[in-house]
């Protein structure tokens, strides 16, 4: 007779797949409380012919929106006010775990956000910062070229492999497949992730959001970000464990 799985373990089952999923994708890979933060400044990489995300792109970079185009060209700083959604019931708890552990700021919808985008040795870096929470720092190393090519972003045992889709000049991101330490995971199972950065009205517009079968939205924010920094102007404050 086969062992019965109750309600709670699925629960505890789709819970801990959320939580490590929703750390490794989007939210990003690295999570550093203020108080256990060693802060180091990089500069951004100013290289135009050679940085990663154009030699990746290849000659369809140009299908990018121009903003964006220049974002990762040389770099910058964006900054602004984002909107932070929790789900409902089972969904709400998950997500303001989720919160809690990603130091996303649950006592307020809407939030000041900077992120720092640059180069550094071939890999892509993303510094997310919520005002009054943590810094997220995210690395991503790219593979190939598009479109058949993909970024690896690791976290802790995850690794995810993600492609991009330009839609209307917007960078889409899409996942192709997921390892758990080294062995691949069904995508059927995963949580679902929508992220993307795109231009709006001259701003920035970036969305994240994060979803589980059945139970729907669990954790999301996104906002409309100003460049306050770009190039040379612009440095990374990069967290790094104590």
């Amino acid at each position: 007779m086969r062992p019965h799985r109750s309600a709670c373990s699925t629960s505890t089952s789709n819970r801990n797949a959320a939580e490590e999923f929703g750390a490794a994708i989007g939210f990003g890979t690295m999570t550093v409380p203020a108080t256990r933060r060693a802060t180091a400044t990089l500069p951004i990489d100013t290289r135009l012919p050679d940085v990663c995300v154009a030699e990746w792109f290849g000659a369809h970079f140009s299908a990018l929106h121009p903003r964006l185009q220049e974002l990762h060209r040389v770099g910058g700083q964006l900054r602004g006010t984002v909107r932070i959604d929790i789900g409902k019931g089972i969904a709400g708890w998950i997500g303001r775990r989720l919160a809690r552990r990603l130091g996303i700021p649950q006592n307020t919808r809407d939030c000041g956000f900077t992120v720092t985008i640059s180069h550094h040795d071939g890999e892509l870096h993303w510094s997310r910062e919520f005002a009054g929470g943590s810094r997220m720092h995210s690395v991503f190393r790219p593979i190939g070229h598009w479109p058949d090519g993909y970024w690896i972003e690791r976290s802790g045992p995850f690794e995810l492999r993600l492609g991009v889709d330009v839609i209307d000049g917007g960078w889409y991101w899409r996942l192709r497949a997921a390892r758990l330490a080294g062995l691949p995971l069904p995508l059927a199972f995963l949580p679902t992730t929508r992220a993307h950065k795109r231009i709006r009205n001259d701003r920035y517009c970036f969305l994240v959001e994060l979803s589980l079968p059945l139970l729907g939205m669990i954790l999301s924010y996104a906002g409309d970000l100003d460049l306050v920094d770009s190039g040379v102007a612009a440095t990374l404050a990069n967290s790094v464990q104590a």
